[in-house]
């Protein structure tokens, strides 16, 4: 049995009944231009980021607003990629909003959109727009567990867009 829940800001899946959140996430990297890669080609790239996000709603549907701190990390050749000229710092603004929620656990999709440090023939610009879906687990008031499915490209801005896509987990603490 499901206990749905209306979008108010003082009871929102992500966090509680909380008003601030810290995750850490790692994604393994997948060689794939798709907007939802097939996990099919592992490849030797990595992604870490810090996120911090507050309670917020979208359409009146739960939601979190997060400023995201990011660094992927590229090591050796693979499928005709040299891994290590991905390794670039970025930053971006994201919103996660909760399609399909219960007490503990969430369902998401996320979108958002930053910049990466340098250019590259991977991506073809700065400018990064980034997809995401997450299933998500309250373990208690403070923390919780997340999986995901991440995609950055540039969304057809540059000639080049072969985009970076990860799997992964993450690890939040609310307050």
């Amino acid at each position: 049995m499901c206990a749905y829940f209306p979008a108010y800001a003082a009871r929102n899946p992500f966090m509680g009944n909380n008003q601030k959140q810290i995750a850490f996430n790692l994604g393994q990297g997948v060689n794939s231009g798709f907007l939802i890669p097939p996990p099919t080609q592992l490849v030797p790239f990595y992604l870490t980021h810090i996120q911090y996000s507050q309670p917020t709603t979208f359409f009146k549907i739960p939601a979190r607003q997060s400023i995201n701190i990011g660094q992927t990390l590229g090591f050796g050749q693979k499928y005709g990629w040299d891994w290590d000229k991905y390794t670039i710092p970025m930053i971006f603004l994201s919103e996660d909003i909760a399609v399909v929620y219960s007490t503990n656990w969430y369902f998401s999709t996320g979108i958002g959109v930053g910049l990466q440090a340098q250019q590259n023939e991977r991506i073809g610009s700065k400018l990064l727009f980034q997809f995401k879906l997450i299933g998500g687990y309250r373990i208690n008031d403070n923390w919780g567990i997340e999986i995901f499915m991440q995609h950055f490209s540039n969304a057809n801005t540059a000639l080049e867009n072969n985009s970076y896509a990860f799997y992964g987990f993450g690890i939040n603490y609310s307050f």
